[in-house]
């Protein structure tokens, strides 16, 4: 988002709240958050069936773990792919005017897909289209957490901006917990293929909704470039003979500030131009609640990648959700090399319960450090836990209480990241920044189940385990190098 006028009216996000109430029952005091917040974890339930879905529904097919893994992760690496080219849409032009087309390409991608796989098409043009859906997704958890940004605005607001985000990852887990069971039940007890209907069904639902609330749609600003009036022009000199002097020396001071922020330049200013049509429509409603953005003119925005830190971020992201696909993948085939595939779903939400109660946590606690401290004590406690896992397969009942305690640390770790991105990225790129980290994740999750495929194929689901500790290992060494970097870099701005 640009720069923009702020209401006149205080925000009701900024009202005080009532003593000794809930951190999570505070937030929803906010006018529309119950509706973004709960449609969006709805359309957010694809991205815990529909790559699980694939896998079942291929192995069922066809009878070969690398076969179903290399085309989740084709779907995956797709999807991430163009996850930031949405996400830049959405904040040049507006969550529902970009929403609406692309929500209705994803479901009709989604479908033909379903039925492909339920027809028993060849497998090439299932790879095709695998792909071709994964073209047409985009990232429904960062557009909730930019509604949540907006909504939370200004300093006074960080702690509940904290509390929101771990709200956010908690849901993610939520739909974690959902997924996979729903995704093993309809596969094993309604039909092989019968798992990638209802993600698409629920997609199609969920974001109708969410994209239909306008009120709580962040606003974008029209940029117009502006021509500045001669000395000579008559105004002017009416304005300066009337004492105006001092005023205008004031403007062109606050308009240098603004370009030496970065927010506007090379003679551009923001303007709410199309700001009359929506007032005519409802006079009551402030302007930045209703304008809509144009193509932007002027200097191009900085790209969020060249911003400190948001490369090592997203490496960490990427060997990080490689852990979970690889667990995934082992976890399944161990479940049914011991007969118990009806409770796959089961065993795979033990881990996303624990993530989901870690994240409900961290959002009431107000810990001291960085957030890349957080980050590296959580990814230490989960390696360790992954070793412990490691050592429990066959167990079903240890591998579940560790995997609740292991997952305690899941959550947090995405709360982390998503405020490391929200502080370092300016608002007008918030969307784009944390579609960055989900795509990370997305091409982590791909590498993970192609590289778990193979090594089962190869070895066993003993040796499949090894991946996520190995990989988790690795995140916690790359965050280790972000959380250095981010040091020095505050050392040298302090200087």
């Amino acid at each position: 988002m640009s720069s923009q006028r702020r209401p006149a009216s205080k925000p009701a996000a900024s009202n005080p709240s009532t003593g000794g109430s809930s951190p999570y029952a505070e937030l929803f005091t906010v006018p529309g958050s119950k509706a973004f917040c709960l449609s969006g974890a709805v359309a957010r339930l694809p991205m815990s069936m529909m790559s699980l879905g694939i896998v079942l529904a291929l192995n069922h097919l066809y009878g070969n773990w690398t076969t179903a893994g290399t085309m989740s992760a084709a779907y995956i690496l797709a999807l991430a792919a163009v996850t930031p080219l949405y996400a830049r849409l959405f904040d040049r032009f507006g969550q529902r005017r970009v929403g609406r087309v692309a929500l209705v390409l994803q479901v009709i991608a989604m479908l033909v897909f379903a039925f492909a796989a339920l027809l028993r098409v060849p497998i090439a043009l299932l790879f095709a289209l695998a792909v071709l859906m994964g073209l047409t997704q985009f990232s429904f958890g960062a557009l909730v957490r930019t509604r949540w940004a907006y909504a939370l605005r200004g300093a006074a607001n960080a702690k509940k901006l904290n509390t929101a985000y771990a709200l956010e990852s908690a849901i993610d887990e939520m739909v974690f917990i959902l997924g996979p069971i729903l995704a093993a039940f309809l596969a094993t007890s309604v039909h092989p293929v019968s798992q990638l209907f209802v993600p698409t069904l629920a997609c199609g639902i969920g974001g109708a909704v969410f994209f239909s609330l306008k009120g709580t749609q962040p606003p974008v600003v029209e940029m117009v470039e502006v021509t500045a009036a001669s000395r000579d022009d008559i105004d002017v000199r009416d304005a300066m003979s009337n004492g105006g002097a001092e005023n205008a020396a004031a403007e062109r001071n606050a308009a240098v500030a603004t370009v030496a922020d970065g927010t506007v330049g090379n003679s551009t200013v923001a303007t709410a131009a199309t700001a009359k049509n929506a007032a005519a429509k409802n006079p009551t409603e402030s302007a930045e609640f209703s304008l809509h953005q144009l193509h932007r003119r002027g200097p191009r925005p900085k790209s969020v990648l060249l911003y400190q830190g948001i490369l090592p971020l997203l490496l960490v992201f990427v060997t990080f959700n490689m852990s979970f696909s690889a667990f995934d993948v082992s976890v399944t085939a161990m479940m049914k090399a011991m007969g118990r595939e009806q409770l796959l779903g089961l065993q795979l939400a033990m881990f996303a319960v624990g993530s989901c109660v870690g994240g409900l946590i961290f959002g009431v606690k107000e810990l001291k450090g960085s957030n890349w401290r957080h980050m590296v004590e959580f990814l230490t406690l989960l390696t360790l836990g992954y070793v412990l896992i490691r050592f429990a397969m066959g167990n079903l009942i240890l591998l579940g209480f560790l995997s609740v305690l292991s997952g305690l640390c899941v959550a947090p770790v995405f709360a982390t990241g998503n405020l490391i991105v929200k502080n370092t990225v300016p608002s007008r790129s918030l969307t784009e920044g944390l579609s960055w980290i989900t795509t990370a994740g997305q091409v982590g999750a791909s590498l993970g189940s192609t590289f778990g495929g193979i090594v089962l194929d190869v070895a066993d689901y003993h040796t499949g385990m090894l991946l996520p500790c190995a990989t988790t290992f690795a995140t916690l060494v790359l965050a280790v190098m972000g959380w250095t970097l981010a040091r020095r870099h505050a050392a040298k701005a302090q200087a």
